[in-house]
């Protein structure tokens, strides 16, 4: 759930994820078997292994819940890391634009 989690936030797809999951969520039982229907098709895309587990973890609701609340957590400390980027970048430019003004 960890690696999913981080991939959603990475690719910035955290709001898609959790709209598509919070809907699903009643559904997850029938698509969890839908993905092992379609496991020999995906074999060819995916690591197995991954791929059966995260059909194991989808039929039971609560999973699609502790997926969500990683998401949400991995997109709060992404956030906060670029929050402090940016403060830090702002000061740098404050910095020099003051040692070019002074000089």
């Amino acid at each position: 759930m960890g690696r999913l989690a981080d991939l959603t936030v990475r690719h910035r797809m955290t709001v898609p994820a959790i709209f598509f999951l919070e809907s699903v969520k009643p559904l997850s039982f029938v698509g969890s078997q839908a993905l092992h229907f379609f496991e020999p098709m995906v074999r060819a895309f995916f690591n197995v292994q991954d791929y059966e587990r995260f059909a194991l973890m989808m039929e039971r609701r609560e999973n699609l819940e502790a997926l969500l609340v990683k998401i949400e957590a991995r997109d709060d400390e992404a956030r906060s890391r670029e929050a402090e980027r940016r403060a830090r970048d702002r000061e740098e430019r404050r910095a020099r634009k003051q040692g070019k003004e002074g000089s």
